[in-house]
C-alpha cells in the first residue's frame, strides 16, 4: 500500500518551472530574434500591471484555500479533499491560470512578443505534464464526486 506522502498525482516537474522555462526561453528568443508587441512603454507597463492584478488575487485565493484545508499545493502529494469552493467554483486550476496570467503580464510589460507566444505552449505543457495526471489521480481517489465537479467547473476559465 502506498504511503500518504506518495499518494499523489505522478507530476514530475513542478508546474511553476514550466512557466519559468517559457519566460526564460522567451527572453532568449528575444535576444536572438527581437519581436516587439508594438506598444509604447507606458501603456505596455499599465496593461501588464492590469494583468498582474487579475492573476495575483486568484493565486492568493487558491493558496489561502489550500492553507485553510491543511493541504499542500504540490500536486505529487496526497490530496485529502477536493476544494470546490471559492475560486475553485470558477476554474479547476486557478494556480495555473494565475501563472499563465503572470507570464502574460511579463510579456506585455517587457514588450516581448516571444513570451506571449509561449503562453499557450506553456499551458499545453502543463496540460500534458500536470493536469492530465492530477485529474486521473483525483478521479481514482474521489470517483463520481470529482467527475461531477469536472462537469460543472471548467479546467481553465
Amino acid at each position: 500500500m502506498e504511503t500518504e506522502a506518495r499518494d499523489g498525482a505522478p507530476v514530475r516537474v513542478p508546474p511553476p518551472l514550466v512557466y519559468l522555462a517559457a519566460v526564460v526561453a522567451g527572453i532568449g528568443l528575444q535576444l536572438a530574434w527581437p519581436l516587439s508587441i508594438g506598444l509604447a512603454r507606458g501603456p505596455r507597463v499599465a496593461l501588464g500591471v492590469l494583468v498582474v492584478l487579475l492573476g495575483v488575487p486568484l493565486l492568493v485565493a487558491a493558496m489561502r484555500l489550500f492553507r485553510e484545508t491543511g493541504q499542500d499545493p504540490k500536486p505529487w502529494l496526497a490530496t485529502p479533499e477536493v476544494i470546490s469552493r471559492g475560486v475553485y467554483r470558477f476554474t479547476r486550476n486557478p494556480m495555473y491560470v494565475s501563472l499563465a496570467l503572470g507570464q502574460t503580464a511579463l510579456g506585455i510589460g517587457l514588450g516581448n512578443l516571444w513570451i506571449l507566444l509561449l503562453v499557450p505552449i506553456a499551458c499545453i505543457v502543463i496540460q500534458i505534464t500536470a493536469i492530465r495526471h492530477e485529474e486521473a489521480y483525483l478521479e481514482r481517489k474521489f470517483g463520481d464526486s470529482y467527475r461531477d465537479y469536472k462537469k460543472s467547473v471548467r479546467r481553465w476559465i
